[in-house]
């Protein structure tokens, strides 16, 4: 594995690629899907074999269950091998009162007496100046120095602007930050005009969504054909981690883990990268994917599902990846109306929406969600 420094502020080294513990893998039982557990022991340890030593989790994901399984099956055996990072979620907060209150709760649902990398979640700058109404800055400062926090920070869904006034707000104390970034995202939310300004003032980045939730890993033909007339053996999920890797400013990779499998090609990719280790032919390359994509994929979703719960049901996340899927690999009508029919159940497809607008402020992409749900629904059963 190799290792990398998190800014200026942030002691000692760390893996270069990280485990994020949003996309567990499930399994089916009787008529649901679960948390595939023993699946998840395996690779926790495999990760913490190969070097691995930054897990990221937070409290909404797995609908709440994420911490818990960090907790028990990772904070409770080998808390001494990995520093770990969690989130405040802003949306559960309504008065100052409420971070001791959830702040603890994670705790006792990690199994710990401290949180080595504690981020604000998913903030705009809206959201930030609301919570710096509930002071918290003053409270961030005040677990750091019970030793409850040792680095603080934020993760960002919004405008490049807001991340740009978020970092000069409290730029001489924040440690770390975390973006969405990929070679998609270069003028997206914090972009990479985002991660040099904060990589500048010393701040470390750690990033999310490498792969765009996972679409870019089995790219369609224009784009799988721009890998391989570069005469290398890299796969485009290689392509896209050694795109970040390749640049000075980005700490650690967060990868979205779902199976062995992804973890030991995540771990191999992990070990020959490092900054300057693509050739400028090669990085000429990722504009023209990005051009490519762009006129294949009709909604930028990255099924983070912040979305979601939809309150009428309908799997918002699942109808835009087979809209996506539908389009971007040009399938038959055959073909992704047996993909919707199969994945989703009638009440959960695009024309369940009742347009009650719930779930549009809430996607960090800024998609039109109810405009979209109807395109996709229509297109697809078309």
């Amino acid at each position: 594995m190799k290792y990398r420094k998190i800014g200026s502020r942030v002691e000692g080294s760390y893996s270069a690629l990280g485990f994020g513990c949003m996309r567990f893998p499930m399994k089916k039982q009787d008529d649901a899907m679960v948390i595939d557990l023993p699946q998840v022991e395996r690779m926790f340890e495999q990760a913490l074999d190969a070097g691995i030593n930054y897990f990221d989790t937070a409290y909404p994901y797995h609908n709440g269950m994420s911490e818990t399984i960090v907790g028990d099956l990772l904070c409770s055996r080998h808390r001494d091998r990995f520093s770990l990072a969690t989130k405040m979620p802003v949306w559960e907060v309504k008065k100052e009162e409420d971070f001791d209150t959830i702040f603890n709760k994670q705790l006792e649902k990690l199994k710990t007496d401290h949180v080595d990398f504690y981020l604000i979640h998913a903030i705009d700058k809206t959201k930030w100046d609301t919570m710096n109404g509930f002071n918290v800055k003053q409270w961030l400062l005040k677990k750091q120095k019970e030793g409850k926090i040792r680095y603080k920070g934020f993760s960002f869904h919004g405008p490049g602007q807001d991340f740009i006034d978020i970092i000069d707000d409290w730029a001489d104390d924040w440690d770390f930050c975390q973006i969405q970034y990929n070679f998609m995202d270069t003028n997206n939310q914090a972009g990479t005009a985002g991660l040099h300004h904060a990589a500048s003032k010393g701040i470390g980045v750690v990033i999310m969504e490498p792969l765009l939730g996972g679409s870019l890993v089995d790219p369609p033909g224009p784009v799988r054909a721009i890998w391989e007339g570069a005469g290398s053996s890299r796969t485009p999920v290689e392509w896209a981690l050694q795109w970040l890797w390749d640049q000075k400013e980005v700490a650690i990779v967060l990868s979205g883990m779902s199976s062995l499998a992804q973890l030991e090609e995540n771990i191999a990719i992990a070990g020959r990268s490092g900054i300057g280790k693509l050739t400028d032919a090669e990085k000429a390359l990722f504009p023209r994917a990005e051009e490519l994509y762009k006129t294949l994929r009709p909604v930028p979703c990255t099924a983070c599902e912040y979305c979601m719960p939809c309150p009428n049901g309908v799997q918002i996340p699942q109808v835009f990846r087979i809209y996506n899927d539908a389009v971007g690999f040009n399938q038959s009508p055959q073909i992704r109306r047996g993909a919707y029919n199969w994945a989703l159940k009638e009440e959960e497809r695009g024309d369940a929406c009742v347009a009650c607008g719930e779930c549009m402020p809430k996607c960090p992409q800024g998609i039109d969600i109810i405009s979209m749900l109807k395109e996709a629904h229509d297109y697809i059963t078309a």
